[in-house]
């Protein structure tokens, strides 16, 4: 069974209620089915330097075989996986092949921008600590629309479809 390490964020804003990728973590605990053994990191600060620290930790603990790394991207209709993050003089690139991952899964897209914030800070983070540790672990950044009673069934089924697929490598 892959261990899989799950993160999500905290706000950023004052008049946000909640963040998406967190509230999407809270429903995923709540499924019995899960095609792996789950561990979770939510509401990591909106900084860099401290989000990147505490999951860097988890990861040297937990020794994962899958992470993903979920933030909110509001302004998106779907679920988008970013295929790389861009750091000061580099890109680094996921392992995982997105197109195979999500075949059969038409709702959710590749992004090629993870948005130069927080999330791919983050995801760069995790990315480069992979590669020079030369550790087997894959990792993918999801981000997360806002969540409603209208998309939500769709988001949950395909963030689980997605881990399942993970779950597979």
């Amino acid at each position: 069974m892959q261990r899989f390490l799950l993160t999500s964020f905290k706000t950023w804003l004052p008049e946000q209620v909640s963040n998406s990728s967190d509230d999407l973590l809270i429903e995923v605990s709540k499924v019995n089915y899960i095609s792996g053994d789950l561990t979770f990191v939510r509401q990591l600060p909106v900084d860099v330097e401290l989000a990147s620290n505490r999951v860097l930790q988890k990861i040297e603990s937990v020794q994962p075989d899958v992470i993903v790394c979920c933030g909110m991207a509001a302004t998106r209709p779907y679920l988008s996986i970013e295929s790389c993050a861009s750091g000061a003089e580099t890109v680094l690139y996921t392992k995982v092949d997105l197109k195979k991952l999500l075949l059969d899964i038409g709702t959710v897209e590749v992004s090629h921008d993870c948005g130069k914030f927080v999330c791919e800070g983050l995801y760069y983070s995790v990315l480069d600590y992979l590669q020079q540790k030369q550790l087997p672990t894959v990792c993918i950044f999801v981000h997360v629309p806002i969540l409603t009673s209208a998309n939500l069934p769709t988001v949950v089924a395909d963030f689980l479809l997605i881990i399942d697929k993970l779950a597979l490598l």
